[in-house]
C-alpha cells in the first residue's frame, strides 16, 4: 500500500449509492474515486494506483466477475471487495472464487463497510513472503502447488475448506494461511468439532450468560467472540450434528452471535477455515451434512496430499523433523543412516507426516548413538491406529468405554498420561526410577512430560 492516504475505487452504476460510499471512505479520511460502469473503472485503473476496489456486480455495461478477472490480470495484487444483492450467496461464492476478498449485501451496512475496508487495506499491507512460509516443508510438485495456492488465499477473506487424509497437516495450512494474512495479528482460535459435547457445543462456539444452565457460573464469551478479529479453524467440521449445522449457518451469514441466556446479539468480524479427513460431498449426498452450509463453507478447497504422494520431501521432513525434536529433549540432532532414510522413503505411511513425527520420535528414543539406524525405525512392527487402541484398551478395560465422540488420539493420549502419573506418583516423582518402572528411557520420560504438561522441572529427583 502507498505510503500516502489509502487510495479506493469505487465502481457502481447507481448514483446514489455510489455517492455514499464516496463520502463514507471520505470519512474515515480515505481518498475514493467514483467509476459508473465497467468502461469506466477499466479506464481509471490504466491511469491511477489504488489500494483497494468496491465494486457492485451490476455495472450497466458488464459485471463485478469482469471487473474482477480484468483486475486478476492487471492489478494482481490490489484486493477487491463486491457488493451483492441481499440473499444471493451464490454470487457471492462466485465473486470469491473470481479473486474478491470479501462482499457486502445490500442495502449496505456503514459500521460492516468500514470492517470491509479496514480488512481489504490490511490485505494491502500483507508482505508477499513471510518466514512462516518457509515451516512448510517439501518440494514436490504437489506442495509448490499447495504452497502457491496458500499464498493467494491468505489475501482473500473467502472460507476455506481444507480436505486431506488425517496426518497430512490440515491444521499447519490454517495456521499458515492466518498467518500470511491481515489478521495475522488476531487470534487464531482452533476447535476440534466431534471433541465438544453435543449439549455443550452452542455454548461452546457463541458463549453463554451467568446462569443461562445448570453449571453456568461465569459469562463465556464462545469461540467465535474469542476469535473476534481473527481466524476460526473448525476441525472436523463434518462431525457436527445437524442442530448445530444451522446455528452455524446463521452465524456465518449474519456475522453475529447470541449467547446463550442473553437477550442481544453480537457482531463478530473473523475468518471461518475448516477441516475434516471425510468426504463433505458424500456426507452432504447421505443426508448428515446441510447443504446450504456445505455451499458455505466450501467456497475455496485446498487440498493437502498424503505422503505418499510426496515422497521426495521424506528426506527434508525428516531433517526438520529430527532437528526440532532433538532441540524439545535438549540433545544433539542424531545422523540418519543411508539404509535408514531409504526405508523410510519407501514407506507408505498410511498416516501420513503425523506418523512419520511418531516413527522418528520412536527411534530417537531407541538410538543410543550419533546415529539412526534401519533397526531403530521398526517400520515393520508399526501398529495401526486401530491396533494401537486395541492393544491398549485391552489393558484398560473394554474399548467401548471410550466416549463415542473423543477422537482417538486424545483416549490414548489420556491413557498414557494416566500411567505415567500412576509411575511418578509410586516413585514419589522420581523420574529414573519412573521411566524404568513403565519400560521406557529417562530421555523419553522427559519428553513426554513436556508434551504433556506434566514436567515439574522444581520437584522430584532424576
Amino acid at each position: 500500500m502507498s505510503a500516502e492516504t489509502p487510495h479506493v475505487l469505487v465502481v457502481d452504476d447507481e448514483a446514489d449509492l455510489r455517492e455514499l460510499l464516496v463520502i463514507t471512505l471520505g470519512r474515515m479520511k480515505l481518498k475514493a474515486t467514483a467509476a459508473e460502469n465497467l468502461a469506466a473503472a477499466k479506464e481509471k485503473l490504466g491511469s491511477s494506483s489504488f489500494d483497494l476496489c468496491l465494486t457492485d456486480m451490476n455495472l450497466g455495461d458488464g459485471t463485478g466477475l469482469e471487473l474482477l478477472q480484468y483486475i486478476s490480470r492487471h492489478c494482481p495484487h490490489m484486493p477487491t471487495a463486491v457488493i451483492t444483492a441481499y440473499g444471493n450467496m451464490e454470487t457471492a461464492t462466485e465473486a470469491m472464487k473470481f479473486g474478491a476478498y470479501d462482499f457486502i449485501s445490500k442495502p449496505v451496512a456503514l459500521d460492516r463497510l468500514r470492517l470491509l475496508i479496514e480488512d481489504g487495506l490490511g490485505i494491502s499491507e500483507t508482505e508477499e513472503h513471510s518466514d512462516e512460509e518457509d515451516n512448510l516443508i517439501g518440494d514436490a510438485p504437489a506442495m509448490k502447488a499447495l504452497k502457491e495456492q496458500v499464498r493467494k488465499l491468505a489475501r482473500s477473506q473467502a472460507p476455506i475448506y481444507i480436505s486431506g487424509e488425517s496426518g497430512s497437516g490440515k491444521e499447519r495450512i490454517a495456521r499458515l494461511i492466518h498467518s500470511l494474512g491481515p489478521r495475522r495479528e488476531r487470534p487464531f482460535v482452533a476447535v476440534n468439532c466431534g471433541a465438544i459435547p453435543s449439549e455443550l457445543m452452542e455454548s461452546e462456539f457463541f458463549g453463554h450468560r451467568k446462569g443461562a444452565f445448570t453449571g453456568a457460573v461465569e459469562d463465556r464469551k464462545g469461540l467465535f467472540r474469542e476469535a473476534d478479529g481473527g481466524t476460526l479453524f473448525l476441525d472436523e467440521v463434518a462431525d457436527l450434528p445437524l442442530h448445530m449445522q444451522v446455528k452455524l449457518l446463521r452465524a456465518i451469514q449474519e456475522k453475529s452471535v447470541r449467547p446463550v441466556g442473553e437477550a442481544k446479539e453480537f457482531q463478530v468480524n473473523l475468518r471461518i477455515l475448516c477441516a475434516t479427513h471425510k468426504d463433505l460431498a458424500r456426507e452432504m449426498a447421505e443426508g448428515r451434512f446441510r447443504q446450504d452450509l456445505f455451499y458455505r463453507l466450501n467456497v475455496i478447497e485446498a487440498h493437502v496430499p498424503p505422503l505418499r504422494e510426496r515422497q521426495e520431501d521424506i528426506p527434508s521432513l525428516v531433517e526438520h523433523i529430527l532437528q526440532r525434536l532433538s532441540q524439545a529433549w535438549e540433545i544433539s540432532t542424531p545422523a540418519v543412516s543411508s539404509s535408514a532414510l531409504k526405508s523410510l522413503c519407501s514407506y507408505a505411511f498410511p498416516g501420513n507426516v503425523r506418523e512419520l513425527e511418531n516413527t522418528l520420535e520412536r527411534a530417537l528414543t531407541l538410538c543410543d548413538g550419533p546415529v539412526i539406524d534401519k533397526e531403530h525405525l521398526r517400520l515393520q512392527d508399526v501398529p495401526t491406529a486401530a491396533t494401537e487402541f486395541t492393544a491398549i484398551a485391552g489393558n484398560h478395560g473394554n474399548a467401548a468405554e471410550r466416549p463415542p465422540r473423543q477422537p482417538l488420539e486424545d483416549y490414548l493420549q489420556d491413557i498414557e498420561k494416566t500411567e505415567i502419573l500412576k509411575a511418578l506418583d509410586a516413585t514419589h516423582w522420581n523420574r529414573t526410577a519412573a521411566a524404568k518402572k513403565l519400560g521406557m528411557t529417562f530421555r523419553s520420560l522427559r519428553y513426554r512430560l513436556k508434551k504433556l504438561e506434566l514436567d515439574r522441572d522444581d520437584e522430584g529427583t532424576e
